[in-house]
């Protein structure tokens, strides 16, 4: 899995501008099953997704789809982590 933090790197009025077009790209991975949650960072710098890969380039690639990417309105950092110990609640994730 990847944690992806988002950091904006425009003023919150441009982010706002690609914020619908975010959205569908976020709805179109939810659907095919790559994210598992997203939400915004508090204060309002950037994002939080958790990503469903093993594959780095994979997760690249995906991010390459974000209107925020595609127009330059935030930076992205990759965590790379194995999770080994989480609520049963979340065990469909790990072994799903």
């Amino acid at each position: 899995m990847f944690i992806v933090l988002l950091k904006y790197v425009k003023p919150l009025s441009v982010v706002e501008d690609f914020l619908k077009d975010h959205v569908d790209f976020l709805d179109k991975h939810y659907n095919e099953g790559n994210f598992i949650f997203s939400g915004r960072r508090d204060p309002r710098i950037g994002g939080v997704i958790l990503v469903h890969s093993d594959h780095e380039a994979t997760v690249q690639e995906i991010l390459k789809e974000d209107p925020f990417y595609i127009n330059q309105v935030a930076e992205y950092e990759l965590i790379k982590f194995t999770p080994t110990k989480y609520d049963d609640r979340f065990s469909p994730f790990i072994n799903g």
